[in-house]
């Protein structure tokens, strides 16, 4: 008895699995489409992922960080074998979809993604929001306080309004010279 509906057609499709074993469920699979002989079936798998700078210890760290979580795109043609490979694999939920037919990604979707993963800018991961109260703990203004004004993710950089001569004055900072109070 089919339950899918196989136009033959290779598509991306997203599954759904357990937060925190994309890359578990990543593995597992291509492991699976190897042992199972099913290259000519599923040909890609892939865990959405982006560069972002975060502060560790003081230092940037440049790290990848899951578009997302809890999905993993498989690049695939449809047909009940190729279904049952990938939904009965470890800590798979199911695909992305309405009931059991699954719903690839258009052409739109997939390409934005991948332009994203392409993508050589690195993205920094700022812990701040604008009107959050931080102390600038690096430079000239050290030891002051002041209110976040702007935070530009792409830079790296916040605006913090620190008041001098009685009036509220901005100042443009790396992220890694101020810390949230």
């Amino acid at each position: 008895m089919a339950k899918q509906v196989s136009t033959g057609e290779r598509h991306w499709y997203a599954i759904h699995t357990y937060s925190g074993y994309e890359n578990a469920v990543a593995r597992n699979l291509r492991q699976r489409i190897d042992s199972l002989g099913m290259q000519d079936q599923i040909f890609a798998v892939v865990v959405p992922t982006e560069k972002k700078v975060r502060v560790k210890g003081g230092k940037r760290v440049t790290e990848e960080e899951k578009l997302y979580p809890g999905y993993v795109l498989v690049d695939m043609i449809v047909n009940d074998e190729s279904w049952y490979v990938v939904r009965n694999t470890p800590r798979v939920t199911g695909f992305v979809g309405a009931g059991t037919q699954p719903v690839p990604l258009s052409e739109e979707e997939y390409n934005k993604l991948m332009n994203i993963m392409d993508s050589e800018e690195v993205k920094h991961k700022v812990d701040l929001q604008v009107d959050d109260l931080v102390s600038i703990n690096d430079g000239p203004f050290k030891d002051l306080e002041g209110k976040v004004g702007e935070v530009d993710e792409a830079t790296g950089k916040v605006k913090v309004l620190v008041s001098m001569f009685g009036r509220e004055t901005p100042v443009e900072l790396d992220f890694l010279q101020v810390k949230k109070v």
